[in-house]
């Protein structure tokens, strides 16, 4: 009997033993996961900042943006992680030096909002004008909005034989009489950036076919475009290189360059 009682007793003592080991288990996860979860979050992440100010409206270049390592507490949402993804885009606000670039205040000028419009870059004292995209090159699909080109038109003119010639200008300052016309190639516009590219689709992953070439030029050069393209000349456009901003001025081509660059006789 007195076997059986000590048995009993060392059950209820290996028991308790067993309850109270499991109550400090438990006591010390749950105290070393609120230690845990109060501890500040150490961890370090790449974000993408300004690395100037940057104006509203500004499409992001290189220049613009750096890398940094930041705390992954202190990043906020939305935050840009590498340069690849800030770079062409579009900013919606002021940006300062040194600010976190977040994705919700930047658009892509690529991509067409839900209600149509497009990520235009304007400064205050351009406009917005649609160009013809007849032109092989915006045909084969090489333009891409942010792009540098140059409008370059063909057109009919007065031949300076016909001036020559005897045909008169009137008090008013018009040619009058029979004119013959040769044609003459320029270089309208230089260096003009690619404001936006419309297309026969709005699903960004099935662009379609080019419509139009959107441009952001001032009110005199739209004025000078409008001229050229009414007055039946061929447009065509031709891109820079990145970075190249410098103006080439180019000399006019008629038939009398061809023929005494290539030194050719009548």
């Amino acid at each position: 009997m007195g076997r059986l009682r000590g048995c009993l007793w060392l059950t209820a003592g290996l028991i308790v033993a067993l309850l109270a080991g499991f109550v400090a288990y438990v006591a010390l996860n749950r105290a070393t996961t609120q230690v845990v979860e109060e501890a500040p979050e150490t961890r370090q992440v790449s974000v993408v900042v300004a690395a100037q100010a940057v104006s509203v409206r500004a499409q992001l270049t290189q220049a613009d943006v750096r890398l940094v390592e930041m705390s992954a507490a202190s990043v906020p949402p939305g935050a840009v992680g590498s340069v690849e993804d800030a770079v062409g885009m579009v900013t919606m606000v002021d940006l300062y030096a040194d600010e976190v670039i977040m994705s919700q205040r930047l658009v892509d000028p690529d991509i067409t909002a839900a209600d149509g419009r497009r990520a235009i870059i304007l400064a205050d004292e351009q406009v917005l004008m649609a160009l013809p995209s007849r032109d092989l090159l915006t045909s084969v699909k090489m333009l891409r909005p942010g792009d540098h080109i140059d409008i370059l038109f063909s057109l009919e003119m007065p031949s300076a034989a016909t001036v020559a010639g005897g045909v008169g200008v009137d008090t008013t300052g018009y040619y009058y009489g029979v004119q013959e016309e040769e044609q003459a190639t320029f270089s309208a516009l230089e260096n003009v950036v690619v404001a936006g590219i419309t297309t026969t689709s709005t699903d960004p992953a099935q662009p379609g076919d080019p419509t139009a070439v959107l441009v952001a030029v001032s009110a005199q050069d739209a004025l000078t475009l409008k001229y050229l393209i009414d007055a039946g000349g061929t447009l065509d456009f031709v891109l820079r290189a990145p970075g190249v901003e410098d103006l080439f001025d180019p000399n006019p081509v008629d038939i009398d360059y061809v023929m005494n660059r290539y030194r050719i006789t009548r």
